[in-house]
């Protein structure tokens, strides 16, 4: 484990914002791909997944190696929701309910995996990280492109039912990256701006987009079930981890308090509600314990008391 001080990367309190207060997320550092003839080839049990199921990014990925059937061929180890000065912990650290110890590599947070593959690295300890057992070093850490290598990179190890599901397919790809870019900006990030802005202007110019990309979204949603071609892609998925966690998260700890999902956006809330109750691979992979725990406990500069609400109830309605 590194002795270096690394409180300036992995304390969420330190987090730099730009001069005039607002909120800038910075890439990811780990870009590898998994492919038949490179580096990184797919076989089974040779790669593992960190998460936190507080992490709406992390829970992109989790969803997507549930729908393809994924879970006997990258296993993964939850990290506790808790995420102190050192980071994200696991449960040898903060034994927190549903969070596990590292097999793979013993770690007492994310950020010793990072040092492990480089002790100079000066970036954020961020989740998902995708590991390689057999290189002991870091894929990737971008869950836009995790979840892309798990949508094909693994198929052949697959059954053909598994195999033949198809998340980001050639023909709706134009479509799709329009809608993530927009999306992403305006509602996946742009509720951490709100959130993380330090001054009124910055957060009001944050808190207004946030809104007039929902306001977009619940056009698009009228009459439908998915975004994209009438079919579940990978817009859906990235959309809807934001989604779930707006009224239980982003409408009070993060202040996006125009609306609610529930009373004020009947087509995205019947759209998030069917993914939820319908299909396994989103209710399964959503704790509202963890997700909540995280918001309201790590961001000791948003709520000085750590004290975490119960409500709302419930946090997802029925159908």
């Amino acid at each position: 484990m590194s002795t270096r001080d690394v409180t300036d990367q992995s304390d969420i309190t330190k987090m730099k914002v730009e001069a005039d207060g607002s909120f800038k997320r910075l890439d990811a550092s780990f870009r590898n791909w998994i492919e038949k003839d490179g580096k990184f080839k797919p076989e089974k049990d040779r790669y593992h997944l960190y998460v936190s199921l507080a992490c709406p990014w992390a829970t992109r990925t989790l969803i997507v190696r549930k729908l393809k059937g994924l879970e006997d061929i990258i296993p993964v180890t939850v990290v506790s929701p808790r995420m102190g000065t050192q980071g994200w912990p696991f449960a040898n650290i903060d034994n927190f309910p549903g969070a596990q110890v590292d097999p793979v590599r013993g770690a007492n947070h994310i950020k010793d995996l990072y040092l492990s593959v480089d002790p100079h690295y000066s970036g954020r300890f961020t989740v998902p990280v995708l590991w390689d057992k057999k290189l002991n070093t870091i894929v990737n850490t971008e869950s836009s492109e995790i979840i892309r290598m798990f949508n094909t990179a693994f198929n052949d190890l697959l059954p053909k039912d598994k195999a033949a599901l198809h998340y980001y397919p050639e023909e709706l790809r134009k479509e799709i990256d329009g809608l993530n870019e927009w999306i992403y900006d305006g509602i996946n990030n742009g509720v951490y701006k709100a959130g993380f802005a330090t001054t009124q202007e910055a957060y009001e110019k944050a808190v207004v987009r946030v809104f007039e990309a929902l306001d977009k979204v619940e056009k698009l949603l009228v009459g439908k079930d998915y975004l994209v071609g009438d079919r579940l892609t990978e817009a859906d998925i990235r959309l809807w981890v934001t989604i779930i966690r707006f009224d239980p998260v982003y409408v009070g700890h993060f202040k996006c308090n125009f609306r609610t999902i529930r009373d004020g956006y009947p087509a995205i809330h019947k759209w998030m509600q069917k993914l939820y109750w319908n299909n396994d691979a989103f209710k399964s992979c959503t704790d509202f314990l963890h997700i909540k725990t995280h918001y309201y406990w790590s961001h000791g500069s948003i709520n000085g008391t750590r004290v975490v609400p119960l409500g709302p109830v419930p946090h997802v309605l029925p159908l």
